[in-house]
């Protein structure tokens, strides 16, 4: 594909869109009222409706094959053609949707308002893992529990992560209920039971798999890309106090498993190749991976450059009309491993992973106060509260509270993109 950063589409409203424009072309699953679920193309601020334009009669080959796959209202089919069945359907919604298209009459009748459809979860995931990549998370976290040694001698050598629970995972703007667990209250002996008092959000990337691979073979380091089908935003909500007393041995549990958010728009892997950028070095001492986590292609372009953007919309600030508060600012380059390697570790013991399985990066934090992707490392445990503009106060989340992650990558030469919001507000437990 050479179409050029400058192009522009016949979509008014796509041309300089902050998150998407012509260049994006993210795959979503939306519905319109009472409509059956099916699969849409965000530009600007609407959606095309890929099913309406397929009985157009706009679609061929392997583009026609791509669409055919996406009805039943799941990306799953979709994901698992792999990367040339991607290619041939952007190409053709490029010429369809550019400013050239002889086309546009016809297709304005397939375009929605996005205010006007609903989104859903764009694939039926059968496994989620996530992951713990971001590195200035994991210092900081470490800081908190073991000052003198805050990673873990496993950390640089093995891409750290844990089975979720994929049932409980919500596009964005579905409420969060606060949930109830068992904790451990400051110097009690005993634990007691109720509504989680340390609801914290956690900024992180989600990484949908494409095409899989046969139980008890592994995906090779240098193929691993090409079984990534594209990234979303994921909130890993985490309840503090549960996941203090329940982590030990075996890790999270209930203190994660009762809500995950996600963006709902899949911002492909081809959508994506302009915000590529080499693996930052690792620091002088730190172990190179090993033999089957390290590829050289991988290592020259395997990691993104997209900044990422944590806000907080208060409920007094939601009554006042008041603008959401950023939290934090950070950037998918604190990823101390690829998702590449990801992909190639998961499967090294012979797992089997499937199209639409979703992977969740970890929390992705900066070096610097500002850039800290959870409340439990801004306020240090609780110990120094974030200060609101307004006057409010808070060690960790509030009922009314609303957090929003955006997400957006910036070339030199290219045109940004986006992948829309992730929302998520609390509401009190049952």
């Amino acid at each position: 594909m050479n179409q050029p950063a400058i192009a522009r589409s016949w979509v008014s409203h796509a041309n300089g869109h902050s998150d998407f424009p012509l260049q994006n072309l993210p795959l979503g699953i939306f519905s319109r009222g009472s409509e059956a679920k099916r699969c849409g193309v965000a530009i600007g601020d609407a959606i095309l409706d890929l099913e309406a334009v397929l009985a157009m009669g706009f679609f061929e080959g392997q583009a026609k094959a791509a669409v055919l796959a996406t009805q039943g209202g799941t990306l799953n089919a979709f994901f698992a053609l792999g990367r040339a069945a991607r290619v041939a359907l952007r190409e053709r919604l490029l010429e369809l949707l550019g400013e050239q298209s002889e086309h546009q009459a016809m297709l304005e009748g397939a375009l929605y308002p996005a205010s006007t459809c609903q989104l859903h979860v764009p694939a039926q995931i059968g496994d989620y893992t996530d992951f713990y990549v971001g590195i200035e998370h994991a210092r900081n976290i470490g800081k908190l529990f073991r000052p003198d040694n805050p990673l873990l001698p496993n950390y640089k050598y093995v891409p750290i992560g844990y089975h979720g629970r994929a049932s409980t995972i919500r596009p964005s703007g579905t409420d969060v209920r606060r949930p109830k667990g068992q904790t451990l209250p400051a110097g009690q002996s005993e634990p007691s039971f109720g509504p989680c008092a340390r609801l914290d959000y956690e900024l992180e990337l989600g990484i949908w798999i494409g095409q899989g691979n046969d139980i008890g073979q592994a995906i090779p380091i240098g193929d691993a890309a090409e079984h990534i089908a594209g990234l979303c935003l994921l909130n890993d909500w985490s309840a503090r106090d549960i996941q203090a007393w329940e982590y030990q041995p075996l890790g999270p549990f209930l203190s994660k498993s009762f809500v995950t958010t996600i963006s709902p728009w899949v911002v492909t892997a081809e959508a994506l190749a302009p915000l590529r950028c080499a693996q930052p070095p690792r620091p002088q001492g730190d172990p190179q991976p090993l033999s089957y986590l390290l590829d050289k292609r991988d290592q020259a372009a395997g990691a993104f450059d997209i900044e990422l953007e944590v806000l907080l919309l208060t409920e007094r600030m939601r009554e006042e009309g008041g603008a959401p508060h950023r939290l934090a600012l950070s950037n998918t380059r604190s990823m101390y491993w690829t998702v590449a390697q990801l992909v190639a570790h998961h499967s090294v013991n012979g797992c089997q992973l499937q199209p639409g399985d979703l992977f969740g990066s970890g929390t992705l934090s900066g070096a610097t106060p500002g850039s800290y992707g959870s409340l439990l490392e801004i306020t240090e445990g609780g110990k120094h509260p974030v200060e609101l503009p307004n006057g409010e106060v808070r060690k960790f989340l509030e009922d009314g509270d609303e957090i929003i992650l955006r997400a957006r990558g910036v070339c030199d030469g290219e045109v940004s993109i986006g992948f829309g919001e992730c929302r998520g507000r609390v509401i009190a437990a049952n």
